[in-house]
């Protein structure tokens, strides 16, 4: 694993202890994780291309930067946090966390899968590697 992972636990307690918690009904996080099925195969059905075994995983921090402030103008959100690894990640590494406070569940629900969904189709780049 390119960087050490964040403690969700640590990041619940920090979450909890913002200003901006009170405001808070509901933390939801998300943790992607490499899995030794290929993106192809899981989202289209794509057979034959064997096991994964790594991603080659990188991200725009500008762009990761300016969408969870974003986030925070979304109804109902009072706390955004993510982290995205880096470099080569083998199967069972974490690849991101991202952790959503917001007043009610439809808020936070609707929250975690928005930002979940930009980060992985406008800011990430994965290259995965596969078995020889």
């Amino acid at each position: 694993m390119a960087k050490t992972e964040p403690s969700v636990d640590q990041w619940l307690r920090e979450a909890k202890a913002d200003p901006a918690a009170a405001q808070c009904g509901m933390f939801l996080t998300h943790n992607g994780v490499v899995r030794i099925t290929p993106k192809k195969q899981v989202r289209e059905g794509v057979e034959g291309l064997g096991d994964v075994v790594a991603v080659e995983f990188s991200y725009d921090a500008e762009g990761l930067a300016a969408a969870e402030a974003e986030a925070l103008t979304w109804p109902g959100v009072y706390y955004v946090r993510t982290w995205l690894n880096e470099g080569r990640c083998e199967v069972g590494d974490s690849l991101m966390y991202v952790l959503i406070g917001a007043d009610i569940r439809p808020n936070c629900i609707d929250a975690l899968q928005k930002l979940v969904g930009h980060i992985k189709n406008e800011l990430v780049v994965e290259k995965e590697i596969f078995a020889e």
